[in-house]
């Protein structure tokens, strides 16, 4: 049985063919200098004027290569440049944000957007501002807006004593007297609160449309997320806040993350909603949060829940000294 070498010989010929083409410049300069070289030596008679010319034809192919290669590393160093200009952009993709810069930030965001995420702890600052603001800038324009409300779970005790034992341990300083103090019930009222508020905008806007959904994991951390960027702050104005533009990579990881995020928790379905009048009666609030199975704890009194309605329609931004 004769076995078949051709292919392997052709494909060698292929490599040494292409090897050639690469290295022409070499090849030219190598083969032209062995030309002369010989003529040289097989004949005394030769002409120096031919030999010089070809010396210099040997050099010029030098310099070619030479030239060749200059050419390729420079392309190198250009894509290598490139690349670390990609990088520092990519890292650059957050800006900080602080005092003034943050409400700023969150009034730019909240013009002309369809949607609105919120993720956070109890959303008294939503309430205030965000919810509102929002409300009067989509029936300004007469056009639509998709809010989702990530919160806590007010019907959670664990996960109300945990935030509350955070805010209580990272909260601001010095503020004894301006800000009442975090405890297990007032997480709750304020958790109940935005879900009062989020159904008693619902209900006056037909626009509008809001998913609120319960989550028992205790966040650090507030995402505000709208068309045109991601504001990340924290329960201390005096911290650095985070800004990153839609477009940039980590825009849309946190698009995905806040989406896994709701996935795992209870979704309300405000279209249950009972209906709530301009100024709502606290068996009102109780007969709407009893119909969304989310019934208010037998402690809370008939004031307690009046305090809720405040909270939920007369909330005071917290950041506002």
């Amino acid at each position: 049985m004769t076995r078949n070498t051709s292919q392997p010989s052709g494909r060698r010929l292929e490599d040494r063919i292409a090897w050639a083409v690469r290295n022409a410049d070499g090849v030219v300069a190598i083969g032209v200098a062995l030309v002369i070289g010989v003529l040289d030596i097989l004949d005394d008679n030769f002409d120096n004027n031919i030999v010089s010319g070809a010396t210099l034809l040997v050099l010029a192919a030098l310099v070619y290569g030479s030239l060749t290669e200059r050419r390729r590393r420079m392309a190198d160093i250009r894509g290598a440049t490139e690349g670390t200009s990609r990088a520092i952009e990519d890292l650059a993709m957050v800006r900080t944000l602080s005092g003034a810069e943050v409400g700023l930030a969150h009034e730019k965001a909240r013009r002309n957007t369809t949607r609105w995420v919120f993720k956070g702890g109890t959303g008294t600052y939503l309430r205030a501002v965000t919810l509102p603001e929002c409300v009067e800038e989509v029936k300004r324009q007469r056009r639509s807006l998709s809010m989702k409300i990530d919160i806590l779970n007010p019907a959670d005790d664990r996960v109300c004593t945990a935030y509350a034992r955070f805010r209580r341990t990272f909260g601001r300083q010095g503020d004894a007297g301006v800000h009442p103090e975090w405890t297990v019930e007032r997480t709750r009222k304020e958790s109940y609160a935005t879900v009062l508020a989020a159904a008693w905008h619902r209900q006056r806007l037909d626009t509008l449309e809001i998913d609120v959904h319960l989550s028992s994991v205790a966040p650090t951390l507030r995402f505000d997320l709208s068309d045109t960027c991601l504001i990340i702050t924290q329960d201390d104005p005096r911290r650095v806040s985070l800004y990153v533009e839609r477009g940039r990579p980590l825009y849309d990881y946190y698009v995905t993350e806040l989406h896994q995020s709701r996935e795992q928790a209870v979704k309300l379905d405000l279209r249950e909603a009972t209906p709530l009048s301009d100024e709502p009666t606290v068996d009102e609030a109780r007969r709407l949060l009893d119909r969304l199975g989310l019934p208010l704890p037998t402690s809370f009194t008939d004031p307690d829940v009046g305090d809720i309605i405040d909270r939920a329609l007369r909330a005071e931004d917290p950041y506002r000294r």
